[in-house]
């Protein structure tokens, strides 16, 4: 299975730090935060790995090059201008080949075992699910009943999508160039049962804020 991770963002909540250097690059407990993922990523038997950039996306290419010091292969899916998650993943499926592939945002922080997600999905997608984070404590995207994901409720327990997910090249079927974002065609495929979830216990951040990257820092303080 090939893994994608997501960095095309510009990171503007996170600034001054990403003005001159892309959120992925960014440190917290001295290493770069796309470096937790590919250590991750490889500690889980991954070996190709296709990163999307856009701001200042070559500096990216220049501190990560070809992957072999993290024994991966990394290629490159460059954009002009951000495409979104949904046209960022589509530009680059002629990388990611026709099976199932991993999708990780490169601005979270997770103790997560990618590991677990190397096996077959019943359906189009498979996401990753966490409790609702302060930030965002009434929210939820969507709720998880038997297995299913469905769209999120009044009343139901929804829970917040931790940008982790296994994804089936048949999700962008019809799908055309250009800059869309990911949710509504998740939303379609689980109107049709055709997406599964699982709820993850393990530690997760998002890495929106200096506030949150502070939060990274010190459970990586801590945990040393």
């Amino acid at each position: 299975m090939k893994a994608m991770i997501l960095a095309a963002g510009k990171g503007e909540r996170m600034r001054p730090l990403t003005l001159h250097t892309p959120k992925p690059l960014v440190q917290a407990g001295g290493k770069r935060l796309i470096e937790y993922h590919l250590e991750a990523l490889a500690k889980a038997g991954f070996t190709e790995i296709v990163i999307n950039h856009a701001w200042l996306g070559q500096q990216i290419e220049s501190y990560l090059g070809d992957g072999a010091q993290f024994g991966l292969r990394i290629r490159y899916s460059a954009e002009g201008e951000p495409l979104e998650t949904g046209g960022g993943i589509f530009q680059a499926l002629p990388l990611l080949g026709d099976e199932p592939f991993l999708v990780v945002n490169g601005d979270i922080w997770t103790d997560y075992d990618f590991t677990q997600l190397k096996q077959p999905i019943k359906g189009l997608a498979h996401l990753v699910m966490v409790d609702n984070p302060a930030h965002h404590p009434s929210g939820g995207d969507f709720y998880l009943d038997q297995g299913l994901l469905h769209d999120a409720a009044a009343g139901a327990d929804n829970l917040t999508f931790s940008g982790i997910s296994v994804l089936d090249p048949k999700l962008f079927a019809g799908c055309s160039a250009g800059a869309f974002k990911l949710a509504p065609l998740l939303r379609a495929a689980m109107a049709k049962g055709l997406v599964t979830g699982e709820h993850m216990a393990g530690r997760w951040i998002d890495v929106g804020t200096l506030e949150r990257l502070a939060q990274v820092e010190t459970l990586l303080t801590a945990g040393q």
